[in-house]
């Protein structure tokens, strides 16, 4: 049972952050499509602002494996940044050419640092740290 709960709590923060980024990633296009750019070749400002609002997913999807993990959320969350950490290596080296290496390099650092930054915030909300 305990290894159940602890896949839940790491599938329900990857699903919070998912469905994040594509549902801002969706409006945004969607909303401001001269705004955002080519696909391909997406504007500076959208880019930051893509960085931004993945660093808040990240730390969402952190904040709600905490909270779901009943024992050692910070080893819980600890194993999702580093899942995270894997999959943005290895869609930054499927999209190499695509995208400019800085903001690649930038995301892949960037959202395993936004699960930790989501994981501290329930803890000290539970006192823990």
């Amino acid at each position: 049972m305990v290894v159940l709960h602890a896949f839940l709590a790491l599938i329900s923060g990857f699903a919070t952050m998912a469905v994040l980024v594509a549902v801002i990633t969706v409006l945004l296009q969607k909303l401001t499509p001269s705004w955002v750019g080519d696909k391909n070749k997406p504007k500076p400002g959208y880019i930051f602002v893509n960085l931004g609002y993945s660093f808040l997913a990240a730390a969402a999807g952190g904040y709600v494996t905490a909270w779901v993990a009943q024992h050692n959320p910070l080893f819980h969350v600890l194993a999702l940044a580093i899942t995270v950490l894997l999959l943005a290596g290895l869609s930054a080296l499927q999209q190499r050419g695509q995208q400019p290496v800085w903001y690649m390099l930038t995301l892949v650092a960037l959202t395993p640092l936004g699960v930790l930054a989501g994981g501290v915030v329930r803890l000290r909300v539970l006192g823990i740290l």
